[in-house]
């Protein structure tokens, strides 16, 4: 089993699914993990666990689309463990439906969440990643970011192949050795990501397909932790993870 004992880790979206499964990965490996949500009292009692079980963790209660939320998650964390070292930006949301329904709540969400959350956390650590002279920044995408897209995900594939084309420019900009850059891109995963979608058909559909194809998001931490346990001098640039029977 690999260790993470040096690694301090600060995770969005860590209230279920992806990101809860990396926190309690990372932790039974080693590292100190902060988590980070909109559900204070499920993101509480998910540290809770892990401090209990004999790991490390924290908890705060963050909207990734608030600025301040990033700069207060990354800033508590070097004041608890005095540095941050990795930041995984997890939250997302897929409110998905044909362009032609004009659901442009739901367009605008996706773009706040998805894009404008993941930049939010690029503005807050940076700077503490150049102060140490170290950081890794890891970003959960989806295969829509990499296959372009299928009906009714037109939004939500864009915003994560802008994630992707930001995640590369971080990356061209970081040749000095400072700061490494994951991209990873689950497929189907059992996750509550359904939840997020307002029409009933596609949410059942989805469900379905994820119940019936589906991983367990224990993959996606699983290939977070190798990225993050390579040595410096090694970048992990994208990861793919997805169903063997996934088409």
């Amino acid at each position: 089993m690999l260790s993470l004992e040096d690694k301090i880790v600060a995770i969005t979206g860590a209230s279920g699914g992806i990101g809860e499964a990396t926190a309690r990965l990372l932790a039974r490996r080693g590292a100190a993990v902060v988590l980070a949500a909109r559900r204070g009292e499920r993101v509480d009692a998910i540290a809770q666990d892990i401090r209990e079980e004999g790991g490390r963790a924290a908890a705060y209660v963050v909207d990734v689309t608030e600025a301040e939320d990033l700069r207060r998650l990354v800033s508590s964390t070097i004041d608890r463990y005095g540095r941050i070292d990795v930041l995984v930006n997890n939250a997302g949301i897929a409110p998905i439906s044909p362009l032609a329904d004009l659901d442009t709540a739901g367009w605008s969400a996706m773009i706040d969440v998805n894009l404008r959350g993941m930049l939010n956390g690029v503005a807050a650590a940076l700077p503490a990643f150049r102060a140490q002279g170290a950081g890794h920044l890891v970003s959960v995408v989806s295969v829509a970011g990499l296959n372009g897209t299928s009906p009714t995900m037109a939004v939500y594939a864009a915003t994560k192949n802008a994630v992707r084309t930001v995640h590369e420019g971080l990356r061209t900009e970081s040749t000095d050795g400072v700061v490494r850059t994951t991209a990873v891109s689950p497929g189907y995963i059992r996750t509550d990501l359904a939840d997020s979608m307002a029409d009933p058909r596609i949410r059942e559909q989805t469900r379905e397909h994820m119940a019936a194809v589906g991983i367990s998001p224990a993959a996606v931490a699983r290939a977070v932790a190798f990225a993050i346990e390579q040595p410096g001098d090694v970048e992990i640039g994208e990861i793919t993870v997805r169903p063997t029977r996934q088409a």
